[in-house]
């Protein structure tokens, strides 16, 4: 039995700018200490070394690989932690060597020998590979970890010769469940959709209820609603340049403040009564949409606080077009909310099993790509499609996007990132329209087919267009102006 993903699995709070590169290592890091203090105690700890492998060494330092990596060692929480003081923080460990594990035990720490990026070095389960070395007494042990996409991480565990995988969960949803519908792919899906009569958002919510009451699913996704909407106004409302070296401008608060032409709020919920007012034109909603996702990736850019959808570079689709439909759809209900997330999980679940939403694996059909199938789909759904429609538009999306490169300059989750989460939301809107208009029978391409075309497109793109900054756009900008 594989392991159940949550719909909090593929939507996890998580801070910028990388859910493979930020979000993983920061993890890892966090149950390291834990393993380790439950095997030895903390107390004997001596020391504490970090090796960083392919693709998390070629795009680390742009990616804030190494503070995701200390903040974890410190027993820091993503959800939690005062994104404010992360960079004092850092700096404060670099300067006094020190470093405050599990926000108890001082140790030695000199970052620029304990925590190593080996480019031209690379693990055999995955491009994003990290391992702990430890010391404990005159011992050393060695914990391998990988960061296989959307904040997912596997443990390497090596018993009895036999080398195996675990997952661990920053939601702590590691263990195996039986679910009342389960689906590996499209068709297990779409039978049991058939056979219940329920929409998508509902075949997972049942799924959903094996590890959380009924009563809790709704408001833990509103919660994760107010995360992504905070993070769009934040984004909004926030001007200036963009940390790393390459002098990126924000763009989403000009954008903000011309679109409402003067108009006058105090509050999240005044700016969109506000947003509503400006008109229903198709080229407003088409900048209002752009604007809103500018702004998630301008934070996630940041270091600031986002939500996994299913990764941080994709992380303005979803919250994009969602905002859309709650802005200017009349079709919205006190469930559009939580319902959307669910559909749009579904989708994410599907490509995460039959493919991968690991640009490191993928590209960024794997983010983008995978981000503007999953709020596609979530769309149709609302606006009153049916299970194979919902189905349809994922996978026009994901056709569109199908060969998109990962080619991030100077390893940054900026050029082209930030605007691919644009183009993202617009296409998963069209596909959604599309496939309202459509019949899916006559389909010839289905989602299956695609998930597998995606797969497939992974396993033959060169290795420099899967997030190590070494092909595509990535080398057309003079070196110097960032670091990877």
């Amino acid at each position: 039995m594989e392991k159940f993903i949550s719909v909090f699995d593929m939507f996890k709070i998580s801070v910028g700018p990388s859910s493979s590169h930020t979000l993983g290592p920061w993890l890892a890091a966090k149950n390291c200490v834990q393993k380790v203090d439950s095997l030895f105690g903390l107390g004997k700890l001596k020391s504490v070394q970090v090796l960083l492998y392919g693709s998390l060494a070629k795009t680390g330092k742009g990616h804030g690989t190494a503070m995701a990596v200390m903040m974890g060692l410190m027993g820091e929480d993503p959800i939690t932690t005062n994104t404010d003081l992360i960079d004092a923080t850092i700096a404060d460990i670099k300067i006094n060597k020190i470093i405050i594990v599990n926000k108890r035990v001082n140790i030695a720490f000199d970052f620029e020998k304990d925590l190593q990026f080996l480019k031209d070095q690379l693990l055999p389960h995955h491009p994003n590979g990290l391992q702990f070395i430890i010391t404990i007494g005159a011992e050393k042990f060695t914990y391998t970890y990988y960061s296989i996409g959307g904040g997912f991480v596997e443990e390497q565990i090596e018993k009895d010769n036999q080398i195996t995988f675990q997952a661990t969960s920053q939601n702590n949803n590691s263990k195996e469940v039986e679910v009342p519908f389960d689906f590996k792919n499209t068709d297990e899906l779409l039978h049991w959709c058939i056979k219940t009569g329920l929409p998508i958002c509902e075949i997972v919510k049942e799924n959903e209820k094996t590890i959380r009451e009924e009563i809790q699913v709704a408001p833990a996704l509103d919660h994760i609603w107010e995360i992504m909407l905070t993070c769009i106004y934040k984004g909004c409302h926030t001007e200036g340049e963009l940390p790393g070296g390459l002098f990126v401008q924000r763009r989403a608060f000009a954008l903000n403040k011309k679109l409402l032409n003067g108009a006058n709020y105090n509050n999240v919920n005044e700016w969109m009564a506000a947003i509503k007012n400006t008109g229903q034109s198709f080229s407003n909603i088409l900048d209002w949409v752009s604007c809103f996702a500018l702004a998630v990736n301008e934070q996630n850019a940041s270091f600031g606080r986002v939500v996994t959808a299913p990764t941080n570079g994709a992380a303005g689709v979803v919250p994009a077009v969602l905002l859309y439909a709650l802005l200017f759809s009349e079709k919205k209900n006190a469930e559009t909310v939580s319902n959307f997330l669910l559909t749009a999980s579904a989708i994410g679940i599907l490509f995460k099993n039959g493919a991968t939403i690991s640009a490191a694996m993928g590209g960024c059909q794997a983010e983008i790509g995978v981000s503007s199938a999953m709020a596609a789909a979530a769309l149709t759904e609302l606006l009153g499609g049916n299970q194979k429609q919902t189905m349809m538009a994922a996978e026009i999306a994901m056709e569109h996007h199908l060969g998109l490169t990962c080619d991030p300059v100077g390893g940054l989750v900026q050029i082209p990132c930030i605007e691919r989460n644009t183009m993202g939301a617009i296409k998963a809107i069209t596909a959604a329209q599309l496939a309202l208009q459509s019949t899916p029978d006559l389909a010839l391409v289905s989602l299956d087919k695609v998930i597998k075309t995606m797969w497939n497109t992974a396993l033959d793109m060169s290795v420099k267009y899967k997030e190590t900054a070494e092909g595509g756009l990535a080398i057309q900008i003079p070196i110097g102006l960032a670091e990877c």
